[in-house]
């Protein structure tokens, strides 16, 4: 699986047996990552050890123990101090991302605002969030429903979205009492190292929010020890942290935000441009290395023809080339293997009646003869047999079929194992409001898509995760509930 890359980042295993070899092992034990647009090598990381991990998890839990006795005030003094700190190491930070995801550094900087838009909305409302059930009295007893941190909190955060992702955890968490270890993705791990050091130099407590870069073995042998884990990443790694949080000698709770294919609808009363000015946009940011981004759409048969111009023009807009180039809006796709993954996509769905309207069936360089690019492709013609209609390609394309009724978009949109997001494009609110209930989905779009409010239930149905993040629920994860019943 591509998203997010979460569990290939524990594709190396750290080996600390002594013997001659023991150098070597530790070389070959390196967790590595290129420049997805030089193809030079830029992270070259010594995965720590079970011991140092087990010392870290232990520097956790001393520092929450005083923590958790903190004011809410102190804790919201904590978060927005933070954010200063960061924006001092904005151009940094930006630089690191673009160097290592290839995602063009303009969309690097607004990954940047869009952390201080989230954080800055979870300190906001956590008052509301995390204040205490009321309960009508009753004579002779003292009763309370308190709202206590979990402990110690595990962040695995992915590759494609290393900020936004782990923001979406890390503030509820400390706001609510806990300590942190965040895990990132080899390929941005200074992400998880920048995080750290603003927090630190906006007072942290030591040990309170700590990075680790370590194997999937390690990160195994940790869970059973955290109070509660956020995830990020493929379907098959979310698995894999449900099963480790469901056994042991207690039960952790979890919040999985896993893969998905999302789909938009253009109704007949939609404006075909600007639909397509809003869903090509969903498919290709980021080079549609995004959970929500858009790869199927259902458009309705009397706009179609006018949907797919304006998506091809659109789609030929795009400018392939250095990430660190202001003219590029279209980066290298990260990972090695995805670009021929994506080829394979393209070939099947042209030899299942497929047109490529817009793009190209094989990987491609720039202009420059750089890069591990895949050029913004446009699929017209598609059916539900095709793979691209099927699993998450998470790279530019766009699959496109005609449908002839609000009813067989829905049935069509419903078909996909993932539920993550949808968008219905329409003048008619009535119309969205209509068809909205009826998509399996954990978000409903009108007239956008791929895009997250701080303060709506980040959330996915089917295959596409469990728990939620953002909003006021998204703390819940990061409390406990005790009842004190007392005889008076």
């Amino acid at each position: 699986r591509v998203h997010g890359g979460i569990f290939q980042m524990f594709a190396c295993r750290s080996n600390t047996s002594l013997s001659r070899f023991a150098v070597a092992r530790r070389m070959m034990s390196k967790l590595t990552a290129d420049n997805p647009y030089t193809l030079s090598q830029e992270i070259s990381i010594e995965p720590l050890t079970s011991r140092q991990v087990s010392e870290a998890c232990g520097r956790a839990e001393k520092a929450q123990s005083l923590w958790a006795h903190t004011t809410l005030a102190e804790r919201q003094t904590l978060c927005n101090r933070f954010i200063e700190e960061f924006e001092k190491r904005k151009d940094q930070v930006a630089r690191d991302i673009t160097r290592t995801v290839g995602k063009p550094l303009d969309q690097s900087y607004g990954e940047i605002r869009g952390m201080y838009d989230r954080a800055r909305a979870m300190i906001e409302i956590a008052p509301e969030a995390l204040k205490e059930d009321s309960l009508p009295e009753k004579a002779g007893f003292f009763r309370r429903i308190a709202k206590e941190p979990v402990g110690l909190v595990l962040v695995i955060s992915p590759w494609n979205y290393p900020l936004l992702t782990a923001i979406n955890a890390v503030i509820p968490a400390i706001l609510s009492g806990n300590s942190v270890l965040i895990k990132h993705a080899v390929r941005t791990a200074h992400c998880g190292d920048h995080i750290v050091s603003a927090f630190n130099a906006a007072g942290s407590p030591s040990g309170l929010l700590q990075s680790v870069m370590t194997t999937h073995d390690v990160v195994s042998e940790i869970i059973p020890r955290v109070g509660f884990v956020s995830f990020t990443g493929s379907v098959n790694g979310g698995r894999q942290v449900y099963d480790q949080t469901m056994t042991g000698t207690r039960y952790i709770d979890s919040t999985l935000e896993l893969g998905g294919c999302d789909a938009g609808y253009v109704a007949q009363d939609a404006n075909p441009e600007n639909a397509a000015a809003g869903l090509i946009d969903g498919a290709f940011y980021n080079a549609g290395q995004s959970c929500c981004g858009i790869q199927r759409v259902f458009v309705h048969s009397s706009v179609h023809k006018k949907f797919v111009e304006a998506s091809v023009a659109l789609a030929n807009e795009y400018v392939l080339g250095d990430p660190m180039d202001s003219k590029t809006n279209l980066g290298p796709v990260a990972l090695p293997e995805v670009p021929h993954q994506m080829a394979n996509v393209v070939r099947d769905a042209l030899l299942k009646g497929g047109k490529l309207a817009a793009g190209a069936a094989m990987p491609c360089n720039d202009a420059a003869g750089k890069g591990r690019f895949f050029r913004p492709t446009v699929l017209d013609n598609c059916n539900g047999d095709m793979e691209v209609m099927k699993e998450e390609v998470f790279g530019p394309i766009v699959a496109i079929q005609s449908v002839n009724s609000d009813a067989e978009a829905v049935e069509r949109i419903n078909a996909s194992k993932y539920g993550l997001t949808s968008a219905i494009y329409t003048s008619d609110q009535n119309r969205a409001a209509k068809l909205a209930p009826q998509l399996n989905t954990g978000t409903v779009f009108m007239n956008r898509c791929d895009f997250l409010d701080p303060l709506l239930p980040w959330i996915g149905q089917k295959l596409s995760g469990r728990g939620c993040s953002l909003s006021v629920h998204g703390f819940r994860g990061m409390t406990r509930h005790k009842s004190y019943h007392f005889r008076l």
